[in-house]
């Protein structure tokens, strides 16, 4: 079964972790919470704080990315801001880079693509607050419900989810179906 490691921390847009993991789940991919430290990490909801969702590793627990066959970064603006400062977080990041895997991230959250260096020369959107930073980081910056660039996946912003899920599913279906043909 393909599982994708979600990586947050207190502050990431509800919708933004909630609905994709549902979406993968519902397509029969298992998801994981990875953040900063253990229990919970709580979300943000329209101006305030919303629910929690269980961690079941911290950053420090993650040593490579076997196991796993995508990364989803959910946004919002304090959630990747606090992630893109913790050097593990970053490394998780550009663990996944450096096998090929799928990386999805969504509204703010490819800051953490840019501070992985790893948007140079690609093309992804993004919240429009951000763009300037990821032009400046090298990327080609376009206004699309989803863009999706050798491995990386963007998205803008809530209303893009379901096709930012379709997308990262479909990747995962692809990379998974890969990996059975390999050892069949």
């Amino acid at each position: 079964m393909s599982k994708v490691l979600i990586l947050a921390t207190d502050g990431f847009e509800q919708s933004e972790l909630m609905k994709p993991k549902a979406n993968l789940e519902d397509a029969g991919i298992q998801t994981e919470i990875v953040s900063l430290e253990k229990g919970e990490i709580k979300g943000w909801k329209d101006k305030n704080w919303g629910d929690s969702v269980k961690v079941d590793k911290t950053v420090d627990e993650i040593a490579s990315c076997e196991g796993y066959d995508a990364l989803l970064l959910p946004g919002g603006q304090m959630n990747p801001d606090i992630l893109r400062m913790n050097d593990q977080a970053v490394k998780i990041v550009k663990m996944f880079a450096k096998t090929n895997k799928p990386i999805a991230a969504i509204c703010h959250a490819p800051w953490l693509l840019a501070e992985a260096g790893l948007i140079q020369g690609k093309t992804v959107t993004s919240w429009p607050s951000i763009r300037t930073d990821l032009e400046n980081a090298g990327a080609k910056v376009v206004d699309q419900e989803v863009v999706a660039d050798g491995n990386l996946i963007t998205s803008r912003k809530p209303e893009d989810i379901p096709a930012f899920s379709k997308a990262l599913i479909d990747a995962v279906g692809a990379k998974a179906n890969k990996s059975e043909m390999a050892t069949a």
